[in-house]
């Protein structure tokens, strides 16, 4: 059986000070290696210090990018060396906010992939569609494209090897979230893509996750956990969503 993972992804949000007490608070109230994996991804300038609060605790580090590159003039760039020397485990590509707001392609997230794993890192690739694409009937096009421009790049089987969340951009910071249906539908697709190969891909959903609608929406056979925004910023409100994946 696949097992669940929940993913709190931090954004820029938050000081040294606020980064160390919630790591804290996760690592000592987190401890069951078995059913559920959890992983936050705190931004680059607090990797050291949340990497320090985890330390024996069963909480995996995770970064929020990658370069694409190995090393070189690259200011500002992250490799992803650089990240495992941190301690990172996950690594987050293809977010809708480095798509839209920085101008990720699918080449470049596909690149960013094929990099994380050359290292050792577990990629989460984020793929959804705009309200715009949803409206016109797109949804699924849009994320098949997503997936199958990596597909390209690395192949199938490293695909599988890796994790898929699928945040409807519509509903990511918004409150909105997508009806249990509508996510399953879009899972349920993206694992007739991977096929056999992909059996046991951990699937997440993403977008607006609290734990009053993490129920229904963890309860669906092809949704394998969550990708958490907001709600990942409080440590009672993040356990209470990664006990509900149990």
């Amino acid at each position: 059986m696949t097992k669940p993972l929940v993913a709190g992804n931090w954004k820029m949000h938050g000081n040294i000070e606020q980064a160390s007490s919630l790591a804290s608070q996760l690592a000592a109230n987190w401890n069951d290696l078995q059913a559920v994996e959890m992983v936050v991804f705190p931004p680059f300038v607090h990797l050291s210090t949340v990497k320090e609060a985890l330390a024996n605790s069963a909480v995996a580090l995770g970064a929020q990018n990658i370069s694409q590159h190995e090393g070189g003039a690259y200011t500002g760039e992250i490799s992803g060396a650089m990240l495992v020397e941190q301690g990172c485990q996950y690594v987050l590509v293809g977010h809708s906010e480095r798509r839209e707001l920085f101008g990720e392609n699918n080449v470049t997230v596909a690149e960013k992939f094929k990099a994380a794993q050359k290292v050792g890192l577990v990629p989460i690739l984020c793929v959804g569609e705009s309200l715009q694409e949803r409206r016109q009937g797109q949804t699924l096009a849009v994320v098949s494209s997503q997936i199958s421009a990596v597909i390209d790049c690395v192949g199938l089987r490293n695909v599988s090897r890796a994790v898929i969340a699928y945040e409807p951009v519509w509903a990511i910071g918004t409150g909105e979230v997508a009806s249990p249906q509508q996510a399953q539908q879009v899972h349920s697709a993206i694992r007739t893509q991977l096929g056999n190969i992909g059996a046991d891909t951990r699937l997440l959903y993403g977008g607006s996750v609290k734990s009053s609608s993490a129920v229904e929406l963890f309860a669906q056979p092809d949704i394998n956990g969550g990708l958490v925004g907001g709600a990942s910023l409080e440590a009672h409100e993040f356990l209470n969503i990664v006990k509900l994946a149990e």
